[in-house]
């Protein structure tokens, strides 16, 4: 991938294609462009047509996509479903109709079933049933990367798909209603240390397990699969997608007293075990992108006192 080939970061001013931004730039990438909600709603097809054809270029990166945690997923069934299988079908049509060189679609863990072996195989996609919770955004992701491979298979589009495990880091989401686990814990240990609070209630049994990546390094892991890796490299060797992952995980319970100890709340956790916890564990087998040659570098904590500095620093700017 040449330096000077034009690259649509699409959602780049969300957490992941901020962070793709910076990585790319930190590259020496310089021909980077964007596009505002004001120039195309991503969901409606002629504005990203007319968009794409306007500005033709090289390569497409696919970050954009409505997301939440349990309960903006359980809540929104019909929007996850609906916004992310429009947003990513009218990108990926319009690549292809413009000639674009290269995508890479980003998508989500919950592709695979509640129930699939661990650490999690790219082989597992459609072995089992989804967790019901986020059953409507995981059948959209699972479109994509479908959607991907058929256009290599019928058109040879280079067009493959990465799955990163769950992330996090500066830009995240930290309204209560709609944030993942990490920035959600975050939240609420900093306002009971600020209102002086003695307890926190925490959703679910504490007792699954999850494996955390601090979104700088899935950035890097972007462009090292943009500059390194093909959509033939993934097809023929029967996957449809690759694995973006650390290859260790947590329980909820340890993260939640990791981030109370950096963030230095006093009180106690409750955990609520009306709520629910999602799939039982979640280790994603990122040995495929190990082979290749690109490893996480930061820690689970180094990335959590990273990401609560960036809190700190904006929070007049965080959504309540």
């Amino acid at each position: 991938m040449k330096k000077t080939e034009k690259i649509l970061i699409a959602g780049h001013k969300g957490m992941v294609g901020s962070a793709v931004g910076r990585a790319l730039k930190a590259r020496g990438y310089t021909n980077l462009i964007n596009i505002d909600r004001n120039e195309a709603d991503l969901r409606n097809q002629q504005q990203v047509f007319d968009f794409m054809e306007a500005n033709r270029p090289d390569v497409v990166i696919i970050a954009a996509a409505k997301v939440g945690g349990i309960m903006a997923n359980n809540t929104y069934r019909g929007e996850f479903l609906y916004d992310n299988l429009m947003i990513e079908a009218n990108l990926i049509e319009a690549s292809r109709r413009v000639g674009v060189k290269k995508l890479l679609f980003l998508g989500s863990s919950c592709i695979y079933p509640k129930f699939a072996e661990q650490p999690i195989r790219e082989e597992s996609l459609l072995s089992g049933t989804l967790e019901f919770t986020n059953e409507p955004y995981a059948i959209a992701k699972i479109t994509g990367i479908k959607l991907c491979e058929s256009y290599y298979r019928q058109y040879g589009c280079n067009y493959f798909s990465a799955m990163p495990t769950n992330l996090y880091g500066p830009g995240d989401n930290f309204d209560l209603e709609k944030s993942h686990v990490l920035p959600a814990l975050m939240r609420k240990f900093h306002e009971g240390k600020t209102t002086g609070s003695d307890h926190v209630i925490v959703w679910g049994t504490g007792t699954v397990l999850r494996d955390f990546m601090y979104v700088e390094d899935l950035a890097s892991a972007v462009v090292f699969l943009l500059e390194n890796v093909s959509a033939a490299d993934i097809y023929e060797k029967g996957i449809s997608h690759i694995n973006i992952g650390t290859g260790s995980d947590v329980t909820i319970s340890a993260l939640a007293e990791l981030v109370k100890d950096i963030i230095g709340f006093q009180g106690k956790i409750i955990y609520d075990a009306t709520k629910p916890d999602g799939t039982p564990r979640k280790l994603m087998d990122a040995s495929r992108l190990h082979e290749l040659g690109w490893e996480s570098s930061v820690s689970l904590e180094e990335g959590i006192r990273r990401t609560y500095k960036w809190f700190l620093e904006n929070s007049e700017n965080i959504k309540r």
